[in-house]
């Protein structure tokens, strides 16, 4: 069953290619929010999310996320240009990636998700680092 994803990213040209790669591999992508207020009308229709943390509406995406995966049980991965700013991450929240991701990346963070969310047995992708609370603390670089 494909699984519904929301990209939440403000930069269009970014989420359009997110949105394309999704839904080539065979997921629904539900929408793409630019700001907390669109992220968050989503949130109960929302398997997984992509989360920037830099959006129109400001720096929002951590709690968009936070809430996202502890309010509604959104499987959450962040995608970002600037990693530091989670510290040592978000409860409830899978990790995060350092943007530009490439395309392959993006797939292997997307199946990983999935099956975290099957409660499959996967390795993480290299490139994801993952938070300690969310099954593994080790930094994949």
């Amino acid at each position: 069953m494909p699984s519904r994803i929301l990209i939440v990213e403000d930069e269009i040209f970014v989420a359009s290619e997110i949105e394309q790669i999704v839904a080539e591999m065979g997921h629904a992508p539900i929408a793409i929010a630019a700001d907390r207020a669109s992220a968050l009308r989503h949130a109960s229709n929302t398997d997984i999310a992509l989360v920037d943390l830099n959006l129109r509406d400001g720096p929002t995406g951590l709690d968009i996320g936070k809430i996202l995966a502890q309010t509604h049980g959104v499987s959450v991965v962040y995608l970002t240009a600037n990693p530091s700013q989670l510290g040592d991450g978000v409860p409830g929240t899978i990790g995060v990636v350092s943007k530009p991701v490439a395309e392959r990346d993006l797939r292997d963070i997307v199946n990983y998700a999935v099956a975290r969310r099957a409660a499959a047995d996967a390795a993480p992708p290299r490139r994801l680092k993952l938070f300690s609370w969310s099954g593994g603390n080790a930094i994949h670089t």
